[in-house]
């Protein structure tokens, strides 16, 4: 089994971060990241303690949901929270951080900044960035699976397909049970 690359790791942990969203409008995730270990995660979620938006609907005003507090913002102040440094570290998203997020993440001292989805990407918050010399990627998660045994699991469905085809499937009955197949093992 080929291991995950790093920055695909740390991404896969940020998806995963975000299915704890209380947000219904967006799910996000951010993983902090210094030396190649996790040193704190958040998702975008109310303040603690209080209503959330999956109970009472998004507390929407200027187009924004103000009743959350942003995956980056959480995963920041839980940092500050511990007394663990920011400085010099990675900051892995689940999407682009807005520009209240992108001026957070440069006074923490955050060194890269790797996202996976575009969104609403401010052009002052990619001028901050650039002004602050950080380096922002946008990194695609390829094949991220909890199943260990997912490789061996598509490479035995593709056996099935050529078999099927060889006992000679009609064209409309191959096409789709190939899309089946593709479906089984898709991310989305």
């Amino acid at each position: 089994m080929k291991r995950i690359p790093w920055d695909q790791y740390f991404m896969a942990q940020s998806h995963l971060l975000a299915l704890r969203s209380t947000c219904t409008r967006l799910m996000v995730g951010a993983t902090i990241v210094r030396e190649k270990r996790i040193i704190a995660g958040g998702y975008n979620g109310s303040v603690s303690g209080s209503v959330h938006c999956v109970d009472e609907g998004c507390y929407v005003v200027d187009g924004h949901c103000v009743r959350t507090v942003h995956a980056e913002a959480n995963a920041l102040l839980q940092c500050a929270k511990f007394g663990v440094a920011t400085e010099g570290a990675h900051i892995y998203v689940t999407h682009f951080p807005c520009l209240q997020c992108t001026k957070q993440i440069i006074q923490a001292g955050i060194h890269t900044v790797y996202y996976a989805n575009d969104y609403r990407n401010d052009p002052y918050a990619i001028e901050l960035f650039k002004e602050a010399n950080i380096h922002v990627e946008k990194v695609t998660v390829d094949k991220v699976s909890f199943d260990p045994q997912r490789e061996l699991k598509e490479a035995y469905v593709s056996k099935l397909i050529d078999t099927i085809e060889a006992l000679g499937a009609s064209k409309e009955k191959l096409k789709l049970i190939k899309e089946e197949g593709k479906q089984l093992f898709s991310h989305k």
